[in-house]
């Protein structure tokens, strides 16, 4: 991801109280300076983007959370709908539609009619940062908004954490013990009465590369569809 700026900053703050009560950011959320900065720059540079903290996307009642890393800059960022406008979402969405986990068509914009199905998506991160790599003191001070994502989620019983950082994230968020659930591609772990399913980030670079095959990502999805219609 290009950078906008080199804007040196303060590093992030823990969250004030209040913030604790929000479950979502506002538009012009102030809790990490870094990702201030850099959102100020990018509503600069391209004012017509959406340039804000992007809120999760899908149904509050479905049964399946998606955890991404971060908005992508040309992706939400510039859309306002998570994993929209970027390669990541092409792989996604065509990986919900085939699994009835949404419906319509996809068209990479957030006026094509796609809905949601039983699941809804969020990030660890919801500012996008510099290089699409968020700080860790960054990751701690969004997290109180994925705890208030999955609390608001009454009958959530599976989450897939896309990659590494959404992995940790979410363990922390459901307080489970890191070591109790390492990451690895494929992996479910119990937490409750929900599981995590763990899969490589659908970015270009993991498909590229092969890190990630379209096929290692549909069996994750599959698995979680066999699951959740096996559930009482």
């Amino acid at each position: 991801m290009t950078t906008i700026s080199r804007t040196k900053t303060k590093p992030a703050q823990n969250p004030p109280a209040g913030a604790l009560l929000r479950t979502e950011p506002d538009r012009n959320c102030p809790l990490c300076p870094r990702l201030v900065a850099f959102r100020e720059d990018a509503r600069a540079r391209e004012p017509e983007w959406y340039n804000a903290p992007v809120r999760a996307f899908g149904d509050p009642d479905g049964r399946l959370l998606i955890v991404g890393l971060a908005p992508g800059l040309r992706g939400a960022n510039r859309t306002g709908r998570p994993f929209t406008g970027d390669y990541a979402g092409d792989l996604l969405y065509a990986t919900l539609l085939e699994y009835g986990f949404a419906k319509g068509k996809y068209e990479a914009r957030p006026d094509d009619g796609l809905k949601l199905v039983d699941c809804r998506i969020g990030n660890a991160v919801h500012c996008v940062p510099p290089q699409n790599k968020p700080l860790p003191v960054e990751i701690n001070t969004c997290r109180p908004f994925l705890v208030s994502t999955i609390e608001g989620m009454p009958n959530l019983r599976a989450i897939v954490a896309l990659g590494r950082i959404a992995h940790d994230s979410t363990v922390k968020a459901l307080g489970i013990r890191s070591a109790a659930a390492p990451f690895k591609h494929g992996a479910i772990h119990p937490a409750g009465t929900r599981k995590l399913y763990d899969t490589y980030h659908c970015s270009r670079y993991n498909t590229n590369t092969r890190v990630l095959t379209p096929e290692m990502f549909r069996n994750v999805f599959a698995k979680v569809r066999a699951d959740l219609d096996q559930a009482p």
